[in-house]
């Protein structure tokens, strides 16, 4: 048989609010991310090395940092028609914006109308994770299912963090019921003590995927949305399949980060998946060359350590240090350091995470922070010291500690 001819959908459209102050200029999947990337880098980087060319990013909330980043980075050859493409709301039915992550996709049935795909894959734009999309679009059609969800198994204690799929007893191929949040969920036939959650990507046969979205928007009660809505739907008319990404093998993976899955969708979430790309193994794993992780292409410098005297030794320890950076006389450890980073001497930071163009100054210290892009740390300044005196500055203190300051602030003291 002929491959099917496949459609990515990307859904880029997140507002974010609980990634705030680091979403406050730029859309969710627009964050930096391990340095030199941006969150949707992923999602793209998936689609991109299953193979699979031709992809749309639907964009709304804040695009413009977005759109730029996927124009700048994301370019195919057009010599095979192939192309990754921002598409920002449009109105196209009417007089509104994106009512939810169906709507945006019934607002761009044109695009499938022209593209005219057998399948279409549509995933998250803000989750950190490699997956090769390819084996389950086969699983998909081997199961004869008109969609199928992606889960991926978590401990039964987080069931009320996720939408949980509880399969059918007779065939764990097929979703016998969706369950938003569960407080009383039912663990796995094959390991009582886990449960399938919903990682946000499904593969649809195109026609039903046009038909069940149609449907949708016609349906006033409808929250309009992938997982509260449309996929409940197909469970219903039993017709829904998942696919356990344990499954899935990635080329160059190794046992310690095969299933590795992350919704950064929270503050602590986000620190927390930055500081797994750093611990001597990795849980995640940047450097996997038969899957590789695509980044816009930067004209930067090697970074740069610079030993200017005694106890003015510029040095990394277990960091991840981009390029552009200078390490002049200072100490970082446990962080990661974006492009264009400087720290001037005796100044020190520890378990953070700087953004683009961060500047340290002198005797100044950061400790267990997220600096967003351009912020400036003054002379024997202080970042993550003190929590009452970062509340008192206006900056973001999460549950576990960790301070955030915005993009482009510049610290009095």
């Amino acid at each position: 048989m002929a491959a099917p001819r496949v459609l990515a959908i990307v859904l880029a459209g997140g507002e974010g609010k609980r990634l705030m102050p680091l979403t406050a200029h730029r859309a969710k999947p627009a964050v930096p991310f391990g340095g030199i990337y941006r969150l949707i880098d992923f999602a793209l980087s998936n689609v991109i090395n299953s193979h699979y060319l031709h992809v749309i990013v639907l964009t709304q909330y804040k695009s413009h940092s977005l759109d730029r980043h996927v124009s700048r980075t994301w370019r195919m050859s057009p010599l095979l028609g192939n192309y990754v493409a921002a598409v920002p709301a449009q109105q196209r039915v009417g007089k509104h914006w994106y009512l939810g992550s169906a709507d945006a996709i019934y607002q761009c049935l044109n695009i499938i109308d022209d593209e005219r795909p057998d399948i279409v894959v549509v995933v998250g734009a803000d989750h950190v994770y490699r997956m090769d999309f390819s084996q389950m679009v086969d699983a998909h059609v081997s199961s004869g299912a008109e969609m199928t969800v992606a889960g991926i198994r978590q401990p039964i204690s987080l069931a009320d963090q996720f939408g949980v799929i509880e399969t059918d007893a007779a065939d764990p191929s097929r979703i016998a019921a969706f369950r938003e949040k569960p407080s009383d969920p039912v663990g796995l036939a094959d390991s009582p003590g886990e449960v399938l959650a919903s990682m946000g990507n499904y593969v649809f046969d195109a026609e039903a995927l046009v038909k069940a979205v149609t449907r949708d928007a016609e349906d006033v009660n409808s929250r309009h949305d992938m997982g509260g809505d449309i996929v409940p739907a197909f469970v219903d008319a039993g017709t829904a399949g998942v696919y356990d990404f344990i499954r899935n093998d990635v080329p160059g993976s190794t046992p310690r980060d095969r299933d590795y899955w992350r919704d950064v969708g929270t503050l602590d979430a986000y620190y927390e998946a930055n500081i797994d790309l750093i611990a001597i193994e990795p849980v995640f794993n940047l450097y996997n060359e038969e899957w590789p992780l695509f980044a816009g292409t930067m004209s930067l410098p090697p970074a740069k350590f610079v030993h200017a005297g005694p106890g003015r030794l510029g040095h990394a320890a277990d960091s991840i240090v981009s390029p552009g950076v200078v390490i002049s006389g200072a100490t970082v450890s446990r962080s990661v350091l974006s492009p264009g980073v400087r720290m001037h001497s005796w100044s020190q930071v520890t378990d953070s995470v700087l953004m683009d163009g961060v500047i340290v100054n002198r005797h100044a210290q950061v400790h267990r922070a997220i600096l967003d892009k351009n912020v400036i740390v003054p002379e024997r300044g202080r970042v993550g010291i003190d929590r009452e005196h970062d509340l008192a500055r206006g900056f973001t203190v999460t549950e576990s500690g960790i301070t955030v300051v915005p993009k482009g602030t510049v610290l009095a003291d």
